[in-house]
């Protein structure tokens, strides 16, 4: 698998030297600073891609082209943000990158409660806490019809839990849900949370899967036409936030996804966490079934609770068997080198690793600091050695 790691660009607290210190050979980034829908302009798209080469990388994956908000509703000026989506498709495509990562969340992009959870190595997770997310939904937004999604219990939880919380703390949980993490594709405040929120009122799955499908029926052919293999990234959590549906949750939507395009443009970012995050989930049953199709994979690890909660755990760690994942990835990658397919070499990223050592008193992106996915790195490279050497075909 290709070595890579996410960069946001110049302004990233890590810059391109560290990163190849850390041994990745691949930069998956987007232009961060063209958020709103905008097409990106050609100038634009070739002076990060010579950045990047410049460094002694290749620019291996834009992570993410955002999707404006109108074309998962399919209302108002979508197609014009449609047309700008394929514009910048095609640029990247000249800058000879050749998978995109995206992913159709409604409002919410990846959603946590708590940045700085410490963990009993004295580091610091990423954590969501089902509870949090429930008294914050209930008593601080207040969301209309809120108390229709939760049951008694969840709701007596939340209102303890809300009761005890000291402003500061619902001034933080605030901040974390709706400001944006790394790579949203916005940031908020509460009334135009409110607002946006209820333009999806009576948005239904069905609904808004027939909106991503019709988007993809646009899309796909001209990713196909450019050479490029586009690949979504599931829910994260995959499960309904703030009464709004999510379709890249589950097995049966990414077969309803593939169905929808049946080609190989139409593909996955496997995101061990996100996938992992649901128990129902059968993530090596999933890497198999879909392996044909997977462009990017994102391997990170969570530590799943009862109630619904989970942190960030170590790489090799947590709920889900990763070292299954990456040896059937990696068979993939065996296959396609057999099949003669000129993509049987995968990207993969170490994804959100602990806040370490002297990073915890820096300046990071929550979940992309230095040090803890440089240790993710170092693991998963060492289970991948470690698979070669036991079965010599997957070496390549």
């Amino acid at each position: 698998m290709k070595e890579t790691w996410r960069w946001f660009g110049p302004g990233d607290p890590v810059p391109l030297d560290h990163i190849k210190q850390a041994g990745a050979t691949g930069i998956v980034t987007a232009l961060h600073h063209l958020y709103r829908g905008e097409a990106w302009p050609f100038d634009e798209v070739f002076k990060r891609r010579d950045e990047i080469i410049a460094a002694g990388f290749v620019w291996s994956v834009v992570e993410s082209i955002p999707i404006h908000n109108s074309i998962k509703l399919r209302s108002g000026p979508y197609a014009r943000f449609i047309g700008a989506w394929k514009d910048t498709l095609a640029a990247v495509a000249k800058a000879g990158v050749e998978v995109i990562c995206y992913n159709f969340m409604p409002v919410v992009d990846w959603t946590r409660t708590d940045l700085k959870w410490r963990l009993p190595t004295t580091g610091y997770a990423l954590r969501f806490d089902r509870v949090d997310f429930t008294a914050y939904d209930l008593f601080i937004l207040e969301r209309k019809g809120a108390e229709a999604d939760y049951s008694k219990e969840q709701t007596r939880a939340a209102r303890t839990r809300f009761d005890s919380m000291p402003e500061g703390r619902r001034n933080d949980l605030e901040h974390t849900i709706i400001a944006g993490l790394p790579g949203a594709e916005a940031s908020y405040n509460r009334d135009t949370f409110r607002k946006l929120i209820a333009e999806y009122q009576g948005v239904t799955a069905e609904e808004l899967r027939a909106n991503l499908v019709a988007f993809l029926r646009e899309v796909v052919p001209v990713a196909q036409e450019n050479g490029v293999r586009l690949a979504i990234h599931p829910d994260d959590p995959p499960w309904p936030l703030f009464g709004l549906p999510r379709v890249v949750s589950t097995a049966e939507d990414v077969r309803a996804i593939f169905s929808s395009c049946d080609t190989l443009a139409n593909g996955l970012t496997f995101c061990v966490g996100s996938f992992g995050a649901r128990a129902d989930n059968d993530l090596l049953a999933m890497a198999r079934e879909f392996g044909a199709r997977v462009h990017f994979v994102h391997l990170r690890q969570v530590t799943r609770e009862s109630d619904g909660s989970f942190h960030e755990a170590e790489h090799l760690a947590g709920s889900s068997d990763m070292v299954g994942v990456i040896q059937t990835m990696m068979e993939e990658e065996a296959y396609r080198r057999r099949s003669g397919r000129p993509d049987h070499e995968i990207p993969m990223r170490p994804d959100h690793g602990h806040l370490l050592a002297d990073d915890i008193n820096k300046k990071v992106n929550p979940g992309y600091s230095l040090v803890g996915r440089l240790k993710g790195l170092a693991e998963l490279r060492g289970v991948m050695h470690g698979l070669k050497y036991a079965n010599p075909e997957l070496a390549g």
